[in-house]
């Protein structure tokens, strides 16, 4: 629940309509609980999280007695909302978690502070931080948005059960090779580990694709327009790109062949039984619990997830990388979440002071070490390889992934939420096998269009 979910419509259409106008100054600061100290209030929405971010509260309140940090938790959709609501009202969080889907909206609109304005962040090395990630959180105007916090990447998790009864080993999954034409070993193996009713195989003699027990592949739905665990990792590895510019692109590239190949490929599974079909999965997709359930036997999924997939129960799971494409190794969407400081907080100077407090080596090891992500800082994704490694699970292919550089990064442009709401529907229909791939050369003017 982490990171890419679908923006909700009602904050998409705010976002598009460039409703969020500053509304007045900010609303009047919240009672102090003695005298002199400040409160700061934090909101995030990852419930996983926030036993790790309150240890790093207290450590803090511990280090800065004149402050108190007042966390707030709110699931996904509800999150944005209030946020916006917040906004308008002048009476939100002094500092939030904020995701690369929503910033560039936000900093349009004047709502967030330059980090490198105020005294705390000011002097921030952000070379000290997992290559790449700083730049996400750069606006156009140079200033930096946000204090990377933590990273992601997609691989293939998997039931080593399912894959040893089918006669395969983990090190069959573990060097995949897989291209839109034929789809590789990738394909053979998903067509191996589905099965029918009647117990045959995909790839035997009378399978039934209309009647299947187990498909190959869980289904994360149609993927939206960023496709950040459905099918950036394939598209990506055929060397195309979502835009023309690693951040701040101003063209998108949904006319390109290789991207059309690589969505025709993933959702023609579903026609020849490796992959359950729309009507079965809807807008909800619930990959974790197909796998868990036995329905599939590999499921594509973000690092976010690993302790959700770790705690399946009756599962021995296995982690692989995503296939090698076309460009000749595997390709992941790297993705960060970061800090941000509101412009209408009344003390954005002490704000600053817990924002590098969040982005320092003692809190991303605190986080590191509860187990549930990768963050930001190497002393906190090292802390979480060794904390996943403790409940036996290897982390090592997400951050492989980063160290190899195997990765492109999520899409961050202008107009998201006008984008994202323009494509999903148009995804979701070729899922359906109601529109053909080529149509979006057609969309992909559109998109630009929003963008020109």
């Amino acid at each position: 629940m982490h990171h890419a979910r679908r923006i909700t419509a009602s904050l998409a259409a705010a976002l598009a309509a460039g409703t969020l106008a500053l509304a007045g100054c900010a609303g009047p600061g919240t009672a102090a609980a003695s005298e002199d100290s400040v409160v700061l209030d934090y909101w995030l929405w990852d419930a996983n999280q926030l036993p790790a971010y309150q240890r790093c509260a207290d450590e803090f309140e511990r280090r800065n007695p004149d402050l108190q940090v007042r966390i707030s938790q709110y699931g996904w959709n509800d999150y944005w909302r209030k946020l916006t609501a917040g906004f308008v009202a002048g009476a939100g969080p002094d500092v939030f978690t904020d995701h690369l889907t929503q910033y560039p909206g936000f900093a349009q609109r004047g709502l967030l502070r330059d980090l490198n304005t105020l005294e705390a962040t000011a002097d921030v090395d952000y070379g000290e931080f997992q290559e790449g990630l700083p730049d996400l959180w750069v606006g156009q105007d140079g200033s930096q948005y946000g204090m990377p916090k933590d990273f992601d990447t997609v691989a293939l998790f998997y039931d080593t059960n399912a894959v040893t009864e089918a006669g395969l080993s983990p090190e069959d999954l573990q060097d995949l090779d897989w291209n839109p034409e034929d789809g590789g070993s990738f394909e053979k193996v998903i067509a191996h580990l589905t099965v029918d009713e009647n117990g045959v195989r995909g790839d035997e003699e009378g399978f039934d694709p209309d009647r299947v027990a187990v498909y190959g592949l869980a289904s994360n739905g149609s993927g939206g327009m960023s496709g950040q665990t459905t099918w950036s990792w394939l598209a990506g590895a055929t060397g195309w790109t979502f835009t023309d510019k690693d951040v701040w692109g101003t063209e998108y590239h949904f006319d390109d062949p290789r991207v059309q190949a690589s969505l025709k490929w993933l959702f023609g599974l579903v026609e020849k039984g490796y992959m359950a079909p729309y009507e079965e999965v809807g807008t909800e997709p619930n990959p974790q619990q197909a796998l868990g359930s036995g329905r599939a036997a590999i499921s594509a999924n973000g690092s976010w997830m690993l302790g959700t997939y770790a705690n399946l129960e009756g599962v021995d799971l296995g982690i692989a990388p995503p296939p090698s494409g076309p460009v000749g190794h595997p390709v992941s969407m790297y993705n960060g979440l970061a800090d941000s400081i509101s412009a209408q907080s009344p003390d954005p100077e002490e704000a600053a002071r817990w924002v590098a407090f969040l982005g320092s080596d003692d809190c991303q090891r605190i986080v590191g070490e509860a187990g549930v992500v990768f963050p930001a800082r190497p002393a906190g994704t090292e802390a979480a390889v060794e904390a996943f490694e403790e409940r036996g699970l290897d982390a090592s292919v997400f951050t492989d992934l980063v160290e190899k550089k195997q990765t492109f990064f999520f899409p961050v442009t202008e107009e998201f939420g006008a984008i994202d709401a323009l494509m999903t529907p148009m995804m979701d229909e070729i899922y359906i096998g109601d529109r053909d791939v080529s149509t979006l050369t057609e969309v992909n003017e559109q998109v630009n269009g929003l963008l020109r």
